[in-house]
């Protein structure tokens, strides 16, 4: 069995085996035609489950042929321009490589004694993130494993801050289409849902900033403390951007601390046209960035920044076998320190590779083309007369619906839509998303994808109006 270790007399067998993997993969990456398949889970939990996990196979290209069977050739293939379903980004090649490197080498990134080097690059990129967005000199942070470990920590932090011992008197202020995750953050620091509180949005789903202000007051007169402020720069469902130097301004006025969660929008930090739409963020307390959306890199990649540095000492113990604390004194630079997980992956290595091929303008002229592509679906989506559209995007996401010419019926239209989503998803053809806009059912293209076309928007926009109408029709016939 230690002929499976990867080490110095294992090279050639290592080089071998993941050449054949990169093979395989290549190749599927190149004949794919659609999206998906359209395998249900069904049909595709008997294959799985008829694997015996005691039997091995023994050999890395007989597993390969299984794995063939169990999970290639029906994965959902972001690649294709077709999936415009969530949040999924294609991932650019230096990134893929660095991940390659990262997992053979498998340094943890909590002590320097375990990663040397990956400590200094993940700082290296933390710094320059933190450039890129403005936070100053004194500021610092942490790669994480996605928006939703940021939004958590960002808010510990808000917590402690805030240094009051009464939880119940704390409240996070939020917009109505801010992600899930703030309401679940609140929860598991011990605060409960209706610590959030929720600030409606303007018709561009954006913070209502004159609610905001009207609502810290109320807190303050009520003797409650106001924790946090969290704009969202890029909502999931509508790409919308609040205004942050509104928002900034009342929460230096009230003394709260101001988060932003930019997991979507933080593209445009490298963006050489679209950097303005982030006007503001230079001012928040905390940031939150997932370079596995709209940097392209592989799943998972995020970072917390903060604007002090030493707020991260909220998240900081010390154990005498892993980090003690004499370990400061010496200046060596522990990252678990300043994490909520202890071993952790050098994710930062897939964005460091992608920076030193691409550069920061190559990442953010791929954004910018798929943000252009969202105002050229928008358009198309205005002018079609079979759809609705929300919101003219900042970002890269559509929120539509189908709206048939003689049916009005509301539940019968939510039922065609979602009919059409699920359709469509079991063709194979296309991938969209779903969600609701005033209690109504919607479906939602998230572009993130540059090879994505005009075209392919308005041939997946015939195939769900074919479904929706496939599905008023026997229903109506049913009906009579």
């Amino acid at each position: 069995m230690r002929s499976h270790l990867l080490n110095d007399v294992t090279a050639e067998s290592y080089r071998r085996s993941v050449t054949e993997g990169v093979e395989r993969v290549a190749n599927r990456l190149a004949t794919t035609r659609r999206p998906f398949t359209g395998v249900s889970a069904d049909d595709l939990a008997p294959v799985i489950s008829a694997v015996d996990l005691d039997q091995p196979l023994g050999d890395a290209s007989a597993a390969l042929d299984e794995l063939e069977r169990v999970y290639l050739q029906d994965a959902v293939y972001f690649h294709h321009p077709r999936y415009l379903g969530h949040l999924n980004c294609p991932v650019v090649i230096p990134a893929v490589l660095g991940e390659a490197v990262l997992s053979a080498v498998n340094s943890s990134l909590d002590t320097w004694d375990q990663s040397a080097g990956g400590t200094l690059i993940e700082r290296r990129l933390i710094d320059w993130t933190a450039q890129r967005i403005g936070l100053g000199a004194a500021a610092d942070g942490v790669f994480t494993s996605g928006g939703t470990q940021s939004n958590l920590q960002a808010l510990l932090l808000a917590r402690e801050e805030a240094k009051t011992a009464d939880l119940g008197k704390l409240r996070i202020f939020t917009s109505e289409c801010s992600h899930f995750s703030v309401q679940k953050s609140a929860t598991l620091l011990g605060l409960g849902r209706e610590a959030v509180v929720s600030i409606p949005v303007d018709r561009n789903k954006r913070m209502q900033t004159v609610t905001l202000a009207a609502e810290l007051a109320r807190c303050s007169r009520e003797g409650l403390v106001p924790m946090a402020v969290v704009a969202t720069a890029g909502t999931t469902d509508f790409g919308s951007i609040d205004p942050l130097p509104e928002i900034a301004e009342l929460a230096e006025q009230y003394g709260t601390w101001m988060h932003v969660d930019a997991a979507f929008g933080c593209g445009l930090l490298a963006s050489p046209s679209r950097r303005h739409l982030l006007d503001g963020i230079e001012h928040a307390d905390s940031v939150t960035v997932d370079y596995h959306k709209s940097f392209f890199q592989p799943v998972s990649s995020s970072a917390v920044l903060v604007r002090d540095a030493a707020t991260l000492g909220h998240a900081t113990y010390h154990a005498d076998y892993l980090n003690p604390r004499r370990t400061i004194e010496e200046g060596i630079p522990n990252q678990v320190d300043k994490s909520l997980q202890t071993t952790r992956r050098f994710d930062a290595l897939k964005l460091w590779m992608t920076l030193r091929v691409m550069g920061a303008d190559g990442v953010g002229q791929l954004f910018d083309e798929v943000c252009d592509l969202a105002g050229a679906g928008w358009e198309l989506l205005a002018a079609d007369p079979r759809y609705e559209v929300v919101v003219q995007p900042q970002l890269s996401t559509l929120v539509y619906r189908y709206i048939p010419e003689a049916v009005t019926s509301p539940t019968l239209i939510d039922r065609a839509n979602l009919y059409a989503r699920k359709a469509l998803f079991a063709s194979g053809e296309a991938v969209v998303a779903g969600t609701k806009v005033g209690g109504r059912q919607y479906l939602k293209f998230t572009l993130l994808n540059p090879e994505t076309t005009t075209e392919d928007i308005a041939a997946v926009l015939d195939l769900i109006a074919g479904h929706a109408e496939q599905y008023l029709g026997e229903n109506l016939v049913h009906a009579s």
